[in-house]
């Protein structure tokens, strides 16, 4: 049992971020797997830089 009974508006704003935090792992594992399917792709190809031979 704690000392500080938690008020309301705490539970709320932790809901809050944890649903903030999942959406921002999604958009980074979106980003990942949009990137490894370009890069695995069979007719990708690095862009060639000027000055390199």
């Amino acid at each position: 049992m704690s000392l500080r009974k938690e008020h309301e508006i705490h539970s709320r704003r932790r809901g809050r971020n944890v649903g903030v935090g999942l959406l921002l792992a999604g958009f980074v594992v979106l980003v990942l797997a949009l990137t490894m399917v370009k890069v695995t792709s069979a007719g990708f190809t690095f862009p060639e830089f000027e000055g390199t031979e």
